[in-house]
């Protein structure tokens, strides 16, 4: 086993700091072959597109054409993605490695699956061992209510999923065209509807586990089933999976803390006048991602699609799922998430079809009311006279360094915690159900960390995607520029009076929107290095998409944009008035309906930001 400890690391913001330990290299791990589900070469494509996935296992071999690299063979990079895990390089050390003629600085990125977002304390000391074992000595709190694990190394693979298994967690369908990690409402002071929220979640995230024992063999060195995989078969995802990822969410309101409208498959608890969860409304056809300068590409809020009972929910969820499964588009990998599936088909037509498949009657759908998409900071107080502790973790990334050792810090609480840990889907941290006895003590640990909320109303509301260096994808910075950023902005809005203003701001590297940057009051998506799209004009409540304003800024560009529309702002808000609504009135933008509207309108407000 090759330690964490014997290698040099630097922290996030430092070069090559997410990459402790890539490049050391000793043996191949066993793989298995899949009928080529997400490959990008033509070969792939073609069977991709043929609707040939077949099993998660079909022969374990060793990748043997890997012996004395840190990488694996275009073919397993794409298998090993359902199995929660990418390949990626240190983009900072390209160059150099490049000139040296060396290899990239390759290592894995391993996503646990955590429905809800609920970990107990042994689990957290799990991961965080794993993290200072086998990782680069930080964990990543993500945007979808988990932990990824950077830095790992191929020879370490097993182990590392061996030692997630012993806390009882595992990685399996984490990434993947299959349904990802099922989140749900984090607020632990709502008490029976949190709980209610929490049971589905786990409930939906079981009925959706592929039940390949592809994982287990693989990794875990179980036994393999007598006569191979053909005698297994997925119930729900057939030989062929789905067409694209899918996403679940359950909302409890009025808090809109996982952006129900921003995922595949939501649903919404209807409470009575108790707090009591009476059922579900649920929507259909939320998602985020795009391409930049393809207009037949755009982020979608989801439709409403009726009201379910508790009981009949799961049966809903894998209705929705097996009709993407049949209807999604498998030739165009761009059109192929669920939102393109109802804009061609039609909500109605697709509801029929789920009512067909799931046998339950819709109803129509409930009233409801969101009025955040943010967390509640700070402390809230439990029935049972316990409390719960919302932690600010910027970015979601935890480590430890010179002015804060959150690593250390939390490590500290869970090592006598007899509560648990709640992961926020804004990449923040909730240590719930603290003893009055140790809320004194949980506080001062927290506050020596930097761990407590910011001032800054704008970086409350932040978040931001891991992007460089460790994203193929990234086209830009993100979770290392954000905060240099926000203290420019911070600048700007204390000259005009709004430092503490709630005002939501996302960025992302590309365009696909890990960090929900269309649904931001102020949103900003990589163009190109150090260059950024800057977004205006959704809904604090997180129901309405934003609006272009202005195209490829660099950092004095966004500061320059902004500062106007801040301090009209504050010279013209009305009482009540939220930041994205203002830009609306105001006509920096026009108002996004849905779908194809998001590229609708964009000229008039483009010349006034020129201006």
């Amino acid at each position: 086993m090759l330690s964490g400890e014997e290698l040099t690391f630097a922290p996030p913001g430092v070069l090559g700091g997410v990459f402790g330990n890539a490049g050391r290299v000793d043996f191949c791990v066993d793989l298995v072959r899949v009928g080529r589900p997400v490959g990008d070469g033509d070969a792939d494509e073609a069977q991709r597109d043929a609707g040939v996935v077949g099993d998660l296992v079909v022969d374990v071999v060793t990748d043997a054409e890997g012996e004395g690299t840190g990488a694996i063979v275009e073919d397993d990079q794409q298998l090993v993605k359902f199995h929660g895990m990418y390949l990626q390089d240190d983009r900072d050390l390209r160059p150099e490695r490049t000139r040296k003629k060396m290899e990239k600085a390759f290592a894995f990125m391993i996503r646990v699956r955590v429905p809800g977002g609920v970990l107990s304390p042994a689990q957290w000391l799990a991961l965080d061992q794993v993290a200072r074992d086998y990782g680069n000595h930080t964990m990543r709190l993500t945007t979808r209510q988990t932990v990824q694990l950077h830095g790992i190394i191929k020879s370490n693979l097993k182990a590392t999923l061996k030692e997630i298994d012993a806390a009882l967690l595992n990685s399996i369908a984490a990434c993947g065209d299959v349904n990802r990690n099922v989140m749900c409402g984090a607020n632990p002071e709502q008490g029976p509807a949190h709980a209610a929220a929490l049971e589905l979640a786990r409930k939906v995230s079981d009925h959706l586990t592929p039940q390949t024992p592809a994982y287990r063999e693989i990794w875990l060195d179980g036994e393999r089933i007598a006569g191979g995989e053909d005698n297994v078969v997925e119930p729900i995802y057939g030989k062929t999976y789905l067409p694209r990822k899918f996403k679940i969410v359950a909302a409890v309101p009025p808090s809109n803390d996982v952006d129900v409208f921003a995922h595949d498959l939501g649903f919404i608890a209807v409470l009575d006048d108790k707090g009591g969860v009476t059922g579900w409304n649920v929507t259909v056809g939320g998602g985020m991602g795009m391409t930049h300068g393809e207009e037949d590409t755009y982020p979608r809020t989801a439709d409403l699609m009726g009201f379910c009972a508790t009981k009949d929910a799961v049966a809903i969820a894998e209705a929705v799922v097996t009709v993407q499964r049949d209807w999604g588009d498998r030739l165009n990998r761009k059109h192929a998430r669920l939102k393109y599936t109802i804009e061609d088909r039609g909500l109605d037509f697709f509801r029929a079809e789920v009512v067909r498949r799931a046998k339950v009657v819709l109803e129509p759908a409930k009233p409801f009311k969101f009025t955040s998409t943010g967390d509640r900071y700070g402390w809230s107080q439990a029935a049972d006279g316990r409390s719960h502790l919302t932690l600010f973790v910027q970015n979601g990334r935890l480590f430890d360094h010179a002015s804060a050792k959150q690593l250390s810090a939390l490590r500290q609480i869970a090592q006598s915690h007899d509560g648990n840990f709640r992961i926020t889907p804004n990449q923040n941290l909730i240590v719930a159900n603290i003893p009055i006895e140790r809320q004194t003590e949980i506080h001062w640990i927290a506050k020596e960390a930097g761990l407590l909320a910011p001032w800054s109303g704008l970086r409350r509301n932040s978040m931001a995607c891991v992007a460089l260096p460790t994203c193929g994808l990234a086209l830009a910075e993100s979770e290392r520029y954000l905060p240099d950023l926000m203290t420019a902005l911070d600048e700007s809005l204390a000259a005009h009076g709004l430092s503490s203003d709630d005002i939501v701001i996302r960025m992302t590297g590309c365009p696909n929107g890990c960090a929900r940057p269309y649904l931001a009051e102020i949103g900003l998506v990589g163009k190109g290095p150090g260059r950024y799209n800057l977004y205006l004009g959704a809904a604090f409540d997180g129901s309405r998409l934003s609006k272009l304003y202005a195209e490829d800024l660099d950092h004095g560009a966004i500061v320059a944009a902004l500062d106007p529309v801040f301090a009209a702002y504050a010279a013209e808000l009305q009482k009540g008035e939220r930041f994205g609504d203002f830009t609306i009135r105001a006509g920096f933008v026009a108002a996004t309906g849905n779908g194809r509207d998001f590229h609708a309108n964009v000229a008039k407000q483009a010349a006034r930001a020129a201006r």
